[in-house]
């Protein structure tokens, strides 16, 4: 038992020092010293009652006496062997804004429906989107589905039951309509960009396939595109990081207008004409004038410049592929065709998330089957 300087208990592993400190140590599970120093009691005594506890539930291999916390450390550990780093990054930030506040200390064979409900209604309260809320659950649930798995804990508490479809509505991802992307395209001739922006109205990458597009992934004489790749600036860490498209199916080819292929051509010209690029980025095909890939933010940020430019609402890069899914649809592109373009896993997510027909649009289907419908 430690003392004070009046020689007062403090508790196993606390002594305050003569400057008036209180110290707290413990042996951890692996033989190493831990100790941290505080101003006042209460607070060292609680670190080291969460400290000592934390210690005695991180083992793997007596994984049921586990808490949240040590339990997520090894199941992120294992997703980031498994899936893509967005993904990992996706999880790991609603792990540590939403999920770990309230489950995180608890043993993990000890959280029920009604600790995982609690973190969507917190949530929802706190004014998050339900799309929001929903990226949570999904890593709620296979944080605890990979538990359940391995024997864990018997069932996933993260039941039907428990509700998710909460908070405030998702943003609506509307594409622009006919007058506001000509005059975005007026807008945007001269400016740095041009290139890409035009490039994705006429082929509907994601903005990571569009950064890490290499002029080998081009076939000028077939026509086509293949995209193998996405890339990324990562703030965080200050690098650019290379991975897989966002899916399986984002691994695709696709056919090129002639459009593209002439805007290809001029990047490439003008990648010709920047004076140093270095060896790392020498086979990609947009690169701004320093030689390098432009960031993903940046591209947002120059759109919003140039809306204000020419007076129509802010959007982002997504809207560009939005964009470019709906004018395919107007034009008479059948969906599936459509789906595999898009690299959609599915057929669903294409009609449902890309594709905005208006109001104009559906009158003049209407009109075509006017006659049809009139058998009376």
């Amino acid at each position: 038992m430690g003392k004070d300087l009046r020689g007062k208990e403090l508790g196993v592993g606390i002594v305050q020092q003569t400057d008036g400190l209180y110290v707290a140590r413990f042996t951890d599970r692996y033989g190493k010293r831990q100790t941290k120093r505080f101003k006042k009691l209460q607070e060292c005594r609680q670190w080291i009652a969460d400290a000592t506890y934390i210690d005695e539930h991180t083992d793997i291999e007596n994984a049921p006496d586990m808490i949240v916390e040590s339990w997520y450390e090894y199941w992120i550990s294992i997703k980031k062997k498994s899936v893509r780093p967005n993904t990992v990054r996706n999880y790991t930030e609603r792990y540590k804004k939403n999920i770990r506040k309230v489950i995180g200390n608890k043993l993990l064979s000890e959280v029920k429906p009604i600790h995982c409900q609690r973190i969507f209604s917190e949530m929802a309260d706190e004014g998050y989107r339900t799309s929001t809320i929903y990226q949570t659950r999904i890593a709620l649930f296979n944080m605890l589905e990979f538990a359940k798995e391995n024997d864990v804990i018997l069932t996933n508490p993260c039941k039907k039951s428990v509700r998710s479809d909460m908070g405030l509505p998702s943003e609506k991802k509307e594409a622009l309509t006919i007058a506001d992307q000509k005059a975005f395209l007026e807008g945007v001739k001269g400016q740095s960009y041009e290139n890409q922006f035009r490039f994705v109205l006429q082929t509907g990458l994601r903005t990571g396939e569009l950064v890490g597009l290499k002029w080998d992934d081009v076939d000028f004489e077939k026509r086509t595109l293949t995209i193998r790749r996405s890339t990324e600036y990562r703030h965080a860490v200050g690098e650019w990081r290379e991975g897989p498209p966002k899916s399986k199916s984002g691994y695709r080819t696709i056919p090129l207008t002639d459009e593209a292929l002439r805007i290809l051509k001029a990047q490439r010209e003008k990648n010709s004409k920047i004076k140093v690029i270095s060896m790392e980025w020498r086979d990609q095909v947009f690169l701004c004038k320093k030689g390098e890939p432009v960031k993903n933010s940046t591209y947002d940020t120059t759109l919003y410049k140039i809306c204000d430019k020419v007076g129509i609402r802010h959007f982002a890069m997504h809207v560009l592929r939005h964009t470019f899914a709906t004018r395919c649809i107007e034009g008479g592109m059948l969906p599936k065709t459509l789906q595999k373009i898009l690299g959609h896993s599915n057929i669903g997510i294409t009609m449902n998330l890309y594709v905005h027909i208006t109001e104009e649009e559906k009158k003049k289907e209407i009109d075509l089957v006017a006659n049809a419908l009139n058998v009376g």
